[in-house]
């Protein structure tokens, strides 16, 4: 009896934590698509708890501050973008095809796009960039990584062969900005814009050091983790 009554207590305990974690995934989900149009300020309990139909109480239990919130929104942007961009384009060889791939899936998830308001970073970096604190520290950490994964590829590249001889960090910092502005330009409905930043990004990835954007000689910081680790 004892047994049976530790067991049933056991599970109701895990039933809970599956409803807890559920509920975190279901306002989350919202959360960043709230996020990604109006900024991270511009969520609230009581507007999640509208949206979706469930109790202010409930929400604010999950995560007691705004703050908890806007983090685990973060968060679950980057896990929302890790398996949109990140994972695909890791099945395609490091280098050139895999910079390729990683450009080819950002487009996409600017342009379909995966978040309502386009790039989750696009709308939020601005927005702390001057603000220090745990938000910020996670944005521009998440910041670092992106433009890392992009620097590490575009280093294998140059290793192998297959571009110039150009600086991987410069390269790197230089994709990053015109994705950026293929965000914007989107935002704004100037589409043509993309394939103006594609032909861009072709001069980075040419064999011909005329042709290629910030070549320079080699010697670069070291790289950081990136946003799944190194490959």
């Amino acid at each position: 009896m004892v047994t049976s009554g530790r067991q049933a207590a056991e599970e109701t305990t895990d039933k809970r934590l599956l409803r807890g974690a559920q509920s975190r995934r279901t306002v989350t989900r919202r959360a960043v698509d709230i996020a990604s149009l109006d900024g991270l300020d511009g969520l609230s309990f009581g507007r999640l708890a509208e949206d979706l139909g469930i109790s202010k109480a409930g929400i604010q239990t999950l995560f007691r501050t705004k703050e908890g919130l806007q983090l685990a929104t973060v968060e679950a942007a980057r896990e929302s973008f890790v398996d949109a961009v990140i994972r695909p384009a890791l099945r395609s060889p490091a280098g050139v095809a895999r910079i390729r791939a990683l450009v080819d899936r950002w487009i996409d998830y600017a342009v379909q796009p995966l978040f309502s308001g386009g790039c989750f970073w696009g709308a939020n970096l601005p927005e702390f960039d001057s603000r220090p604190g745990p938000v910020r520290d996670v944005l521009r950490r998440q910041q670092r990584a992106w433009h890392t994964t992009l620097a590490t590829q575009f280093r294998r590249a140059v290793a192998r062969g297959e571009i110039a001889e150009i600086d991987p960090e410069s390269a790197a910092f230089q994709v990053s900005a015109l994705l950026s502005a293929v965000n914007l330009a989107v935002r704004l409905g100037d589409d043509d814009r993309v394939a103006m930043a594609r032909h861009v990004i072709d001069g980075l990835l040419t064999h011909d050091s005329r042709h290629a954007v910030g070549a320079a000689p080699l010697g670069c910081p070291q790289q950081e983790p990136n946003m799944r680790g190194r490959r």
